[in-house]
């Protein structure tokens, strides 16, 4: 499952993964319950592969974050969550030396932490995952040969469900995200949305 499909949920705890549209809201899934619910568009949602981290000079995506943490500790269990404020930021230090002390919080740390635990308890984290915008230009290459060769029937012409031509709908929540918790004072999980 990629990134994209595993929400943090403003009020729930846990991760979610993301399911359908509803007709108010979003379809989730429980990451260690498996519990179904809506979620309505008025609550906050943010996909993993939309936080990002404050360091001094940029902010890196936490997808290269937990692929950091995913080589320290060889596919691994990180440290607890539950271990101090210190042994976090030093733990945090270790795989992101840089990361901005000012914005980057106690609580911060610990839900990046929890977050990264999780999905390797329940096999969810692939830390070699590409983006859709990250092809190779072999596979650039085939897909334009392919899209060049007519279609043989009118069947084939269709878009199918599921393929990369029909997209699954963004949870309308997460819209409301990326300009509601921008750049937040208060948060040190960066640009794109803050973890709750």
């Amino acid at each position: 499952m990629k990134l994209k499909d595993i929400l943090s949920v403003s009020g729930k705890p846990g991760l979610h993964k993301f399911i359908s549209q509803g007709r108010n809201g979003i379809i989730v899934e429980g990451v260690s319950d498996s519990k179904r619910m809506l979620v309505h568009s008025s609550n906050k949602v943010s996909a993993l592969a939309d936080i990002a981290i404050y360091t001094e000079n940029e902010e890196v995506p936490l997808k290269e974050i937990f692929k950091k943490i995913f080589e320290k500790e060889v596919g691994k269990q990180a440290i607890s969550h539950k271990s101090t404020d210190e042994q976090l930021k030093e733990y945090f230090e270790g795989i992101l030396p840089d990361y901005d002390k000012n914005r980057v919080y106690g609580s911060d740390i610990k839900k990046v932490i929890s977050w990264y635990n999780m999905l390797i308890e329940h096999n969810l984290l692939d830390p070699n995952e590409k983006d859709e915008e990250e092809e190779t230009p072999e596979s650039k290459e085939a897909k334009s040969e392919k899209d060049d060769k007519p279609a043989k029937t009118k069947s084939a012409a269709k878009p199918k469900t599921g393929t990369k031509t029909d997209k699954k709908p963004t949870p309308k929540a997460s819209t409301q995200t990326k300009t509601a918790g921008a750049k937040s004072k208060s948060a040190g999980i960066g640009k794109k949305t803050s973890p709750q």
